[in-house]
């Protein structure tokens, strides 16, 4: 080959390697950025972790403790006092969020500036479960990632909700007790609490009112429940187990006697997110043992 062909040659060759990295580039500046994420609910951030679009959070509330890697992440307050100010300076294009979250007002502000809002209705069932994964999944644009990870909890929770159906034996009476503060609460009907105690094969013993309410010697006695269920935030909060039970309202109470207290994480227990079959199973277990 002669030396003129061998530069014709080089000159096309070095031409073409000019023209598919300026293809590449152009094809690199049009694909779609990542959908910058604010996740308000812990159980949502941790369905984000659990798609693998962790990369694309930019914010999330202060309820979002799981993974750890979560709680370094900006935080824009409590779910229930949320500021669009602060919301809208992380330049998120999707906020996503359950229907405890609010003031109402600062959801309005979000939409009227053009971000994009997903609000999951909260109603302690499975189904708020399926809703959040699949509203991760069409906020962070993956959507096959989320079938495939809702098929997967899907099978957990059928399988779970069999093993505690075929349990032998009478469902033990549950009272939940929330005692992060001086002011100690019980849970009625239409709370996170109720709903778990009935899927981990138990019966809250309190019934006839919705949310929570003060916990009262009174109501201990009339409860008469089997075992104490708490999270261990609460059990903290009052410095151990032994000072928990120090309550007198408690010693009212068959599970006094047998010192059946049953806790777990507050989110885990209660924040209806991915983890809710291992959470459950795990109930379910220390029922039975209590």
């Amino acid at each position: 080959m002669t030396q003129p062909m061998r530069n014709r040659r080089e000159a096309l060759r070095l031409a073409g390697a000019g023209a598919l990295a300026a293809w590449a580039g152009t094809a690199l500046a049009q694909a779609p950025r990542a959908p910058r994420l604010v996740t308000i609910s812990g159980a949502i951030t941790e369905v984000v972790y659990a798609l693998g679009a962790e990369s694309q959070l930019v914010g999330t509330d202060t309820t979002s403790l799981y993974p750890e890697a979560a709680r370094q992440t900006p935080k824009v307050g409590y779910m229930r006092q949320l500021s669009a100010e602060g919301l809208l300076s992380l330049k998120p294009d999707a906020v996503i969020a359950t229907t405890e979250s609010g003031p109402p007002v600062v959801l309005d502000q979000l939409r009227t500036a053009g971000v994009r809002l997903e609000l999951v209705e909260a109603d302690h069932s499975w189904s708020e479960v399926q809703r959040k994964v699949a509203a991760v999944g069409r906020a962070a644009a993956r959507e096959p990632q989320a079938r495939a990870l809702m098929a997967r909890l899907d099978a957990a929770w059928a399988e779970l909700q069999q093993r505690v159906a075929a349990s032998p034996g009478r469902k033990p009476r549950v009272l939940f007790v929330l005692s992060h503060s001086a002011s100690p609460q019980v849970s009625g009907e239409k709370t996170a609490a109720n709903a778990v105690i009935g899927f981990a094969g138990g019966v809250n013993c309190l019934s006839g009112f919705q949310g929570y309410r003060p916990m009262t010697a009174e109501a201990m006695a009339s409860a008469a429940p089997d075992v104490i269920l708490t999270t261990t935030q609460s059990i903290e909060a009052h410095g151990g187990a032994e000072k928990f039970w120090q309550r007198p309202e408690l010693a009212l109470t068959p599970a006094y006697k047998r010192r059946a207290l049953v806790t777990q994480d507050a989110l885990l227990l209660l924040g209806f997110g991915p983890r809710l079959p291992a959470a459950v199973g795990e109930l379910h277990q220390s029922l039975r043992a209590a």
